[in-house]
């Protein structure tokens, strides 16, 4: 019994605890902190990832260039929704490939590329602006 009793003093004040009830709830309360801190920092970021990416593939139409995980580049030429597949024609030869669609890893069309950022695209504009200015003097 007293073995247990020294444990125990040992342990609360190694922890800061002693006689101060604060101290538990303190100590809890950093736990719940840093619980939140990862879900914002790391699950909530790769989350929005792969919404994003599911976006990406449900979106894929008929005459898309894809890459898939594999490193196979080619044309879309069939989309099939109720099994989730698409037909992927590669190669001089037209070889063709049913896949499925969670297998595309990135959409090389150029009207289905990212667009920039406005601010970027704003400033772009500008610079166009002022060289074109210069060009015209």
């Amino acid at each position: 019994m007293n073995m247990f009793l020294l444990d125990q003093a040992a342990a609360n004040s190694m922890f800061g605890l002693g006689d101060n009830p604060w101290g538990t709830v303190m100590m809890y309360g950093l736990i719940v902190v840093m619980f939140v801190a990862m879900y914002f920092l790391i699950l909530r970021p790769q989350r929005k990832k792969q919404k994003e990416e599911e976006q990406m593939r449900s979106s894929v139409e008929v005459g898309d260039d894809v890459t898939t995980i594999g490193g196979i580049v080619g044309k879309v030429i069939a989309v099939r929704d109720d099994d989730e597949t698409f037909v992927l024609e590669t190669g001089s030869d037209k070889t063709r490939i049913r896949m499925k669609k969670w297998a595309i890893s990135s959409i090389d069309t150029p009207e289905k590329q990212p667009k920039k950022d406005d601010k970027k695209a704003k400033e772009e504009k500008k610079d166009n602006k002022k060289d074109n200015k210069k060009d015209k003097e």
